[in-house]
């Protein structure tokens, strides 16, 4: 599911990942949000984790803003 229609394209304003640690184990999860979901600014976050041995480790951090250009299709 998107938040912005069809008609729309998005442009990335700002972008900030942290790594906290190292993505050691036999997978990674990763859960993001919509933190705020504005008309023309929609910010997100993300974090991702290591699983090893059935624990997760936090090993990066994330943040998005991105801009709706509304009426304009992306190419």
């Amino acid at each position: 599911m998107t938040m912005v229609p069809a008609s729309d394209s998005v442009l990335t304003v700002e972008f900030k990942l942290n790594l906290l640690a190292p993505a050691d184990g036999e997978k990674r999860v990763a859960r993001g949000e919509v933190v705020r979901p504005g008309r023309t600014l929609i910010v997100t976050k993300a974090e991702v984790f290591a699983v090893k041995d059935g624990k997760e480790v936090l090993c990066a951090l994330m943040q998005q803003t991105i801009i709706v250009m509304h009426g304009k299709l992306e190419k």
